[in-house]
């Protein structure tokens, strides 16, 4: 094969700006001097260490030690020859290459025959939109809003319903079919050899630099026995799930954007609506969901080196698609991007939206964008009725799962809180049943010293006694154990009102709260002999637990100090019992309409909660 001369090698990197290239496959930014810098393409990486050097025309990453010039760029990445690479350079800068021994250029093969086949398929399909037989195709369009310049803007072609009006043009513009069975173009059947569109819109599908590798096709006739969409099938150029509709057409803006923002719609006529109506940066997946390799893709436009960074996914929140994105979402290697969920008034895609509403109503989407976890832990609780406590349970046990998914320790405490805010639980209780989710959903777990045993002589079922030393370690179980402590050796001493109030709701431990119980029981704890009565009355396997309370010495230098301190976790307790209720309040707040004589009295409840534990905590 002829060699190109090494002077036009030379010419054509000295004539090409390697920050172009390689701008076009990643967000680069200034990083000193002549430098730019941005997430390396060659190796996954969440903080930019690949550096660009225009004057001199080289790339090296510090991470991975990936680094060469243009040429290895274009190799590396698109998995050309050398000669290819350079070829592709020279038609990008029109300028003539000269082959050594004055040969001709050669018959490329290979994945350029493959770029230059659906270059040559695009150029056909556009064409024919334009005959008499294309008329459906333009009616097609005309009927969602989108005339013969938006047709022109994103390539949209007509593929003939003939048998192989493609294969012919094709063919006789030198392409093999062998070639263009590669490149996804034809199929084989008994029949032969046969276009693989016939009688269809189609848009072309481009990779991030622009190069059409592939098509998307809309059947448009009823006798059409194909799917509704029929895509490229893989090729050595087109992987679905590493291609995104649009993002040619959307990286410029994307990278400008303050913040970057990417969004994410369903299809082909969606992203046409979304980029007509002003939303520029929207993207499509190819007939697949969105995933991981998708991710990888968009952190490399977007250079997410910091959290400002936007995905907005316009999904309706039933389809396959959103639960996708959630799930990717959730894997380590996501980037550092915020997600959210548009949906359009009575669940419309952009495209009928603005055919509906105008090109307003389609930019409005952006400013109704809610948390895409948030989004869908409101769908899990929308299958319950909230104001039951069964309901509010069967809620928490299906959103758990959700924030349980979430990986980043910053993020998942502040979903658990909104899920206790929607459910008017507990946020401590919304904790234990994420993080049982997180084990794998197992049935929360007995101590070790409660679990049930059988007498091997009579088979009845014996329970080990509970004791100080086998009660979990918590804050919360600290607070519950040191009041009970001193309920029972200071009670008497101790403001009534304040410790019956402190007594009156459950506690969170078993153990602890059959104590509990047989405390706030006692009728009169200033006569004498009232805490032996108490302890003896605590249910077992608990009744040796009350003892060592009362037994055990309180954590106090003198009598005073231990009043004291038994006052305080009196009504520390309290306090625990009034956030509680206002958290059931918040819930139910948002389950009734603010003006409805239900809703007025629940914000006047939660203005007394405020006012009491004010007056509790100057106390």
């Amino acid at each position: 094969m002829p060699r190109i001369r090494q002077a036009d090698v030379d010419e054509v990197k000295a004539r090409t700006n390697i920050a172009d290239i390689i701008g076009e496959r990643v967000a680069l930014k200034p990083a000193g001097v002549g430098s730019l810098k941005g997430l390396c393409p060659f190796h996954d990486e969440k903080s930019p260490s690949f550096h660009v050097r225009q004057q001199v025309g080289y790339y090296h990453c510090f991470g991975c030690g990936e680094s060469g010039d243009v040429y290895s760029f274009l190799r590396e990445m698109d998995h050309v020859s050398f000669t290819e690479a350079v070829e592709r350079l020279a038609g990008r800068i029109g300028y003539t290459l000269h082959y050594e021994d004055g040969g001709a250029a050669p018959e490329t093969s290979g994945r350029s025959r493959l770029y230059a086949a659906n270059t040559a398929a695009a150029e056909f399909f556009r064409a024919q939109l334009l005959s008499p037989e294309a008329e459906a195709g333009r009616r097609f369009l005309g009927e969602r809003g989108f005339d013969a310049g938006a047709a022109a803007h994103f390539g949209v072609g007509f593929a003939p319903r003939g048998w192989d009006g493609m294969l012919k043009a094709l063919t006789a513009q030198g392409f093999t079919r062998e070639e263009l069975s590669t490149a996804g173009l034809v199929s084989t059947g008994q029949r032969g050899v046969y276009d693989r569109f016939r009688g269809r819109l189609v848009w072309p599908i481009r990779d991030v630099s622009g190069q059409t590798i592939g098509f998307g096709a809309r059947k448009l006739f009823d006798d059409d026995q194909g799917p509704k969409y029929l895509n490229t099938p893989e090729t050595p150029i087109y992987k679905k799930a590493q291609v995104l509709y649009g993002l040619d057409l959307a990286k410029r803006d994307i990278a400008r954007g303050d913040p970057r923002r990417v969004v994410v719609v369903e299809g082909y006529t969606d992203v046409m609506a979304c980029h007509l109506a002003g939303l520029t940066t929207a993207i499509a997946t190819c007939g697949t969901a969105f995933g991981t390799e998708h991710i990888k893709v968009l952190r490399r436009v977007m250079g997410d080196d910091n959290a400002s960074g936007e995905v907005v996914f316009t999904f309706d929140g039933d389809e396959a698609g959103q639960k996708a994105a959630l799930r990717a979402f959730t894997e380590d290697d996501r980037f550092n991007a915020q997600t959210f969920v548009a949906v359009a008034p009575d669940g419309l895609d952009p495209c009928d939206l603005r055919l509906q509403r105008g090109d307003a109503a389609v930019r409005g989407l952006m400013d109704t964008k809610q948390p895409m976890f948030e989004f869908a832990i409101d769908r899990k609780l929308g299958g319950f009725d909230l104001s039951t406590v069964e309901g509010r349970v069967g809620a928490l046990r299906a959103a758990a799962p959700i924030v349980a998914e979430i990986r980043d320790q910053l993020l998942r405490p502040g979903y658990e809180r909104v899920l206790a805010r929607r459910l008017g639980m507990d946020p401590t209780e919304v904790r234990s049943e994420v993080e049982r989710a997180a084990r794998g959903g197992g049935a929360p777990q007995q101590s070790r010293r409660e679990e049930p045993r059988v007498d091997p002589a009579t088979g009845a079922a014996l329970v080990a006694p509970v004791t100080l030393a086998s009660l979990p370690r918590s804050p919360d179980v600290a607070v519950e154990r040191d009041a009970l402590m001193g309920a029972l050796q200071y009670g008497h001493q101790v403001d009534q009102a304040l410790l019956n109030r402190a007594l009156a709701s459950p506690f969170r431990t078993p153990g602890l709260d059959a104590v509990r119980e047989a405390v706030a029981a006692a009728p009169d704890r200033t006569r004498a002999g009232w805490v032996t009565d108490a302890v003896n009355s605590v249910r077992e396997p608990y009744r040796s637990l009350g003892g060592e309370l009362l037994m055990t010495p309180f954590p106090a230098r003198d009598e005073e100090r231990a009043v004291a301190t038994v006052t305080d976790l009196a009504r520390r307790l309290i306090l625990r019992q009034l956030e509680h209720e206002k958290q059931e309040l918040l819930g139910a707040v948002q389950r009734v309409p603010a003006d409805s004589d239900g809703g007025r009295a629940l914000r006047v409840r939660l203005r007394d909660i405020d006012a009491e534990r004010q007056r509790l905590a100057e106390s």
